[in-house]
C-alpha cells in the first residue's frame, strides 16, 4: 500500500516539475506571438499612412510635375522665361474651356517651335492656341494639326510674315474650320492635301483661299492626298497645255490665271461636259490623266467653286474654329480639366518649398553613396546589420506564420468535429422524421378505412330506415286515403281530359243501341209474367217526337251558325263544352231525366240518351 502511495506522489511531483518551465515557455510563445503581431500591425499601419500621404501629394503634385517636364521640353529650343509664362497661362485657360489637356498643349508648341523659327513674345503661345482650337473643332489630334500649321507656314511664309504670324495663323485656323464645314472634310485631309500640293500654288501665284476651295471641292469623290496630287498635275502642265490648245492660261507678266478664268476658256472650248475624244486631247495637252480627272471635276462646278472661293476670302479671324471647338466641348471634360488646371496652380505654389527639400534628400544620396566608396567595411557592417534586421523579422515572420496556420489547423479540427457531429444528428434527425412520416401513413390509411365502414354502415342504416318509413305508412290507414283520393283526382282528371275521346267511342260502338235491345229483350221477358202487358206500341210517336226535336234544334243550329259563323268552333257544342271543362279543370251536369208515355222501347230510350248527350 505505501509502494503504490509513494508511486503516485512522485509521478505528482514529476508532472508538478514539468509543467511549471512548460507554462513558462508557453506563455513566452504567446508573448512573443503578441509582440509579433502588434509589430505587424503598427508596421502596416504606418507604411499605409506613407503610402496615402504620397499619394495624396503625388496627386496634388502631378499636374504641376507634368507641366514643369512640358515647359521644360519648350524651354530646351531656347524658348524665352516670359514666353513660357504665356504659354503655361494658355495652355491652363484652353484646357478650362474645352476639357483638353494643358500639359499636352505646351507639348504640341515644341513641334511649332521647331518647325517656325523666330517666334517672338505671344506668337508660340497664339499659333499653339490656333492649332488646339482647330483640331479640337475638325475632330483632329493636335500633333496632326500642329504639323498641318509648320507646313502651311512654310508655304505662306512671306503671307505671313507680311501679315503678322499672329493674325495669319487665326486666319489660317478660320479658313480651315470653314472649309471642313463647307465640303464635308477633316482637318487631316485637309493636311494631306496640302503636304502633297506643295508650294507649287503659292509658287504661281495662287492665294491661299482659292488652293482651299479647289482642294475642298476635289476631295467631294478622292482623298485629301488624291486631290494635291491631281492639282499639282494640272499646275504643272497649264504653260504645255495653252500652247496645244491655243488658248492663253497666264498673264501679261507670265503669272497663271486665276482657275475661274481657267475653267472659263476651257468650256467656251469643250463645254459644261467634256467627253471621251476631248478628255483625250486634254490628255496630251496637259501631260497627264490627273489633270484631266481635276478638269472633270471642276468645270462642271465653276459657279459653285466660285461661291467657294469667295466665301474663304472673306474669313479673317479664327471665330469659326472656336465655334465649332465650342459645339464639341464636353461638359464633364471641362470641370474634369478644371479641378486639373486647380491641383496645377497649388502645386506650382508648392513645388518652390518642395523642390528645395527634395534636392536636399538628393545631396544626401550623393553623400551616402560617396560614403559607401570611401568606407567599404563600414557600408559590409552596415549592410549585414540591416540582413541580419531582416532576418530576425523573418524569423518572428515565419514562426507567427506556423503558428497561426497550427491555429487555422486546429480550428479546422474542430469545424471538423462540429460538421461531423452535425452531420451525425441530422442522420438521427433524417431516421426519426422518416419514422414519423410512416407512422402518419399507416395512421393515414388506418383512417380512411374506419371512414369507408363508417359511410357504408351509414347506407345500410339509411336503407333500413327507408324500409321500416314505408312499412308505416302502408300499416297507417291514413295512407290508404290518401291514396284512394288520390286515385279518384286521377280518375277525374283523366275523365276531363279524354272526354272527347270517350264519347267519340260511344258513338263507333253504338253503346246505347245495344243498351235498348237489352232494354227490349227485358220487356219482353216480364211480359211473359200472367197479368203483366207493357205496351210498346208509341214508339214511333217518340221516335218522330224526338226526330222533330232534332230538327227543331238542327234549325236553331243552323240560325245560329247563320248569324254567328265563327261562335261555334268546329266539333260542335260539346267540343266547346269539353274546352271548356278542360279550361275549367271541371265539370257540372245538372240532371238526365227519360220520360216514356206509356210504353218506351230500349230503342227509344237509347235515342233519348242519344239527343241528351248530344
Amino acid at each position: 500500500m505505501a509502494s503504490r502511495l509513494e508511486k503516485l506522489l512522485f509521478s505528482v511531483s514529476l508532472i508538478d516539475k514539468a509543467s511549471g518551465p512548460a507554462g513558462k515557455i508557453a506563455a513566452q510563445i504567446d508573448q512573443l506571438n503578441q509582440r509579433a503581431t502588434a509589430g505587424f500591425t503598427q508596421v502596416g499601419v504606418g507604411a499605409a499612412g506613407l503610402f496615402a500621404t504620397g499619394y495624396a501629394l503625388k496627386s496634388v503634385l502631378s499636374p504641376a510635375i507634368e507641366m514643369d517636364r512640358a515647359l521644360g521640353e519648350v524651354r530646351s529650343l531656347g524658348v524665352a522665361d516670359a514666353a513660357l509664362k504665356q504659354l503655361e497661362k494658355t495652355s491652363l485657360s484652353f484646357s478650362v474651356q474645352y476639357g483638353e489637356s494643358a500639359a499636352e498643349f505646351v507639348r504640341s508648341s515644341y513641334d511649332i517651335q521647331s518647325a517656325i523659327a523666330g517666334l517672338t513674345g505671344t506668337e508660340l503661345s497664339k499659333f499653339t492656341e490656333a492649332g488646339a482650337v482647330l483640331a479640337k473643332g475638325t475632330k483632329s489630334d493636335v500633333g496632326t494639326i500642329t504639323n498641318y500649321m509648320g507646313t502651311m507656314y512654310g508655304i505662306f511664309q512671306t503671307t505671313a510674315d507680311k501679315m503678322g504670324k499672329a493674325e495669319w495663323v487665326q486666319m489660317l485656323a478660320g479658313q480651315t474650320a470653314s472649309a471642313v464645314q463647307m465640303f464635308k472634310t477633316t482637318g487631316s485631309e485637309m493636311s494631306s492635301a496640302f503636304s502633297s500640293l506643295g508650294a507649287d500654288a503659292t509658287a504661281a501665284g495662287i492665294s491661299m483661299s482659292e488652293q482651299m476651295a479647289i482642294l475642298g471641292t476635289l476631295q467631294a469623290t478622292m482623298s485629301g492626298s488624291e486631290a494635291g496630287t491631281k492639282y499639282r498635275a494640272f499646275l504643272k502642265g497649264v504653260g504645255k497645255a495653252q500652247d496645244e490648245l491655243g488658248l492663253t492660261f497666264t498673264d501679261s507678266q507670265g503669272r497663271m490665271l486665276p482657275m475661274l478664268d481657267i475653267l472659263q476658256k476651257l468650256r467656251g472650248r469643250f463645254g459644261d461636259t467634256i467627253d471621251v475624244a476631248e478628255g483625250m486631247q486634254l490628255q496630251k495637252a496637259f501631260g497627264t490623266q490627273e489633270a484631266v480627272a481635276l478638269l472633270n471635276l471642276l468645270v462642271p462646278k465653276a459657279d459653285g467653286l466660285k461661291d467657294s472661293m469667295d466665301a474663304l476670302g472673306n474669313v479673317r479671324g479664327m471665330d469659326k474654329a472656336r465655334e465649332m471647338a465650342d459645339a464639341m466641348a464636353d461638359p464633364w471634360q471641362k470641370l474634369a480639366s478644371l479641378g486639373t488646371a486647380v491641383k496645377t496652380v497649388f502645386g506650382r505654389v508648392m513645388q518652390p518649398v518642395l523642390v528645395p527639400l527634395v534636392e536636399t534628400l538628393i545631396a544626401g544620396g550623393d553623400v551616402i553613396m560617396d560614403w559607401t566608396e570611401r568606407f567599404p567595411t563600414l557600408t559590409k557592417v552596415v549592410g549585414i546589420g540591416i540582413l541580419t534586421i531582416f532576418g530576425l523579422v523573418a524569423a518572428v515572420s515565419a514562426f507567427a506564420l506556423v503558428q497561426g496556420i497550427a491555429m487555422l489547423a486546429m480550428a479546422g479540427w474542430s469545424g471538423a468535429m462540429l460538421v461531423g457531429t452535425g452531420i451525425a444528428k441530422a442522420w438521427r434527425f433524417a431516421i426519426a422524421a422518416a419514422q414519423v412520416t410512416w407512422f402518419l401513413f399507416n395512421v393515414a390509411i388506418w383512417a380512411g378505412a374506419a371512414a369507408f365502414g363508417a359511410l357504408r354502415t351509414a347506407f345500410m342504416a339509411s336503407t333500413a330506415a327507408t324500409w321500416l318509413l314505408n312499412a308505416a305508412l302502408l300499416a297507417n290507414p291514413i295512407t290508404w286515403i290518401v291514396l284512394a283520393v288520390a286515385a279518384l283526382v286521377a280518375a277525374v282528371v283523366g275523365l276531363i281530359v279524354y272526354w272527347d275521346e270517350l264519347m267519340e267511342w260511344f258513338k263507333n260502338i253504338k253503346p246505347l243501341q245495344m243498351l235498348g235491345d237489352a232494354i227490349d229483350w227485358l220487356i219482353d221477358k216480364i211480359n211473359m209474367i200472367p197479368g203483366i202487358n207493357i205496351d210498346t206500341g208509341g214508339d214511333i210517336a217518340v221516335t218522330e217526337k224526338i226526330q222533330q226535336e232534332r230538327d227543331a234544334m238542327d234549325s236553331a243550329t243552323a240560325g245560329l251558325q247563320s248569324n254567328k259563323p265563327n261562335a261555334v268552333p268546329t266539333g260542335g257544342l260539346m267540343q266547346q263544352v269539353n274546352q271548356s271543362t278542360t279550361n275549367n279543370r271541371g265539370t257540372h251536369v245538372e240532371k238526365i231525366e227519360v220520360h216514356t208515355s206509356g210504353g218506351v222501347s230500349g230503342y227509344q230510350l237509347a235515342d233519348e240518351l242519344a239527343l241528351a248527350g248530344g
